[in-house]
């Protein structure tokens, strides 16, 4: 709900604009009547508000409606309507609006556990408000994004106060038949086509966006956010349904305290079992090999994990869903994770930097998750992580091996998964979709 109260700024500029209206009888009785300004103003309007007519007439007097915008009456001052650049900052810009170095200052201070005025992002928009523009500013509006601005306040009370518009949110649904690009497709068929960011997330592990043929069937269970009564961006997918060859593919969204993610109709994780990498970007300095010169000990002795290079700092991942069992440091490993997944699968990281902050032993980590920071403790000669993979207590060379898929949730999950995958199931039926007609 909207905030209906009227701010004391407000109420104080509106009270000075003083309308009055002299309605004259049929008899010549003269009645003065002075109008007051509803409590139910909203404190919050939307930008969109400045478009509005603002023209309106009591019999046939005119009356002007004051433009009403982050909850000012903009009339009532001077206004510099701009968008931050990237050589400025905000000290040059009120500057600029005669405001001096010492308020700026307190104005920063006093406002550290709110805004970083390092923040200021190139592009976004700002408003400055005078009352006379010799004596300096009194406000300053910045609006990152749609669903919060920042009031800056700059006389007396030096201060930045955030502001966040209230999010609503309502389920839709949404089908499509590919033609061209999935993009177009959905644009032209009416649904947002923002929504397949969302999609992708959902289906990222059973389709290939990039390579979508023409026929191919999508349907999805969405939120549509709102603010203020209009829509935003779609948020999370609760379902999906991707259709080809005649071959269904379902996502749906499962959430508890030790799961999450999308499941397929038999509850088993839509995401692969293990990924190949424990770090992104890097390469590959020393292999799984039997017979191997150890660098430091000058002696040829199994190398039972793969070496991949990067720099110092460089995040770790798990690469599958599981259980931590050590987190510590140890002879030549270093500092290193341990991880048991499913089955007889154990993963294990060495010379890290550092433990990511939580991750100690019988913590439950998702796949993707940061574990650790590379780096070169222990028997190392520069920073790298050390990947090495148990299979029925055996090491092995992860790369080339067909590893074993996720297991599906266990019973007492599948109990509360099940009524979840059949309401979305149900509405996934009902949606009708149908190839988009060309402009």
């Amino acid at each position: 709900m909207l905030n209906t109260k009227i701010p004391f700024k407000l109420r104080e500029q509106l009270t000075r604009l003083n309308w009055t209206w002299v309605i004259i009888g049929t008899l010549g009785l003269g009645l003065i009547l002075t109008l007051a300004v509803s409590p139910s103003t909203s404190r919050h309007l939307k930008a969109s508000l400045l478009g509005k007519d603002r023209n309106a007439s009591i019999g046939a007097f005119p009356v002007v409606v004051p433009t009403i915008k982050y909850g000012f009456a903009l009339d009532t001052f001077q206004v510099f309507e701009s968008e931050f650049q990237r050589s400025e900052n905000l000290g040059d810009i009120l500057v600029s609006h005669n405001m001096d170095y010492a308020d700026i200052d307190n104005l920063v201070r006093n406002s550290r556990d709110v805004f970083d005025v390092r923040d200021l992002t190139a592009g976004k928009p700002y408003l400055i408000l005078s009352k006379d523009s010799t004596q300096g500013p009194d406000y300053m509006i910045y609006e990152p994004n749609l669903y919060k601005y920042y009031v800056f306040h700059l006389k007396d009370s030096l201060f930045i106060e955030k502001v966040e518009r209230p999010i609503t949110t309502a389920i839709r649904s949404s089908g499509v038949i590919v033609e061209s690009s999935l993009w177009e497709s959905m644009e032209r068929s009416g649904a947002d086509p923002a929504l397949i960011k969302s999609l992708e997330e959902a289906l990222k592990w059973s389709v290939d966006f990039h390579h979508l043929n023409r026929g191919e069937e999508f349907k999805a269970v969405y939120d549509q956010n709102y603010v203020e009564g209009q829509p935003v961006d779609p948020g999370r997918v609760h379902a999906a349904l991707y259709k080809t060859n005649n071959k269904e593919n379902f996502a749906f969204y499962y959430e508890s305290p030790q799961y999450t993610g999308y499941y397929d109709q038999d509850g088993r994780p839509m995401k692969k079992g293990f990924l190949r990498a424990p770090v992104k970007y890097v390469r590959i300095s020393s292999g799984f090999n039997m017979r191997r010169l150890h660098p430091i000990l000058g002696t040829v002795r199994p190398h039972f994990g793969t070496d991949y290079a990067a720099p110092y700092g460089t995040p770790i991942i798990a690469v599958g869903d599981g259980t931590v069992l050590e987190a510590t440091r140890r002879g030549g490993n270093g500092n290193f994770v341990k991880i048991k997944h499913t089955g007889q699968v154990q993963t294990q990281y060495l010379h890290m930097q550092a433990f990511a902050r939580g991750i100690r032993p019988g913590v439950r980590v998702s796949q993707g998750q940061v574990i650790g920071y590379v780096g070169s403790t222990g028997l190392a000669t520069g920073p790298h992580v050390c990947f090495r993979f148990w299979m029925n207590g055996r090491q092995v060379n992860h790369n080339g091996l067909k590893l074993p898929p996720p297991e599906p949730l266990p019973k007492t999950e599948m109990e509360k998964f099940a009524p979840i995958r059949d309401k979305y199931m149900e509405m996934l039926k009902e949606i009708k979709v149908e190839a988009a007609v060309e402009p």
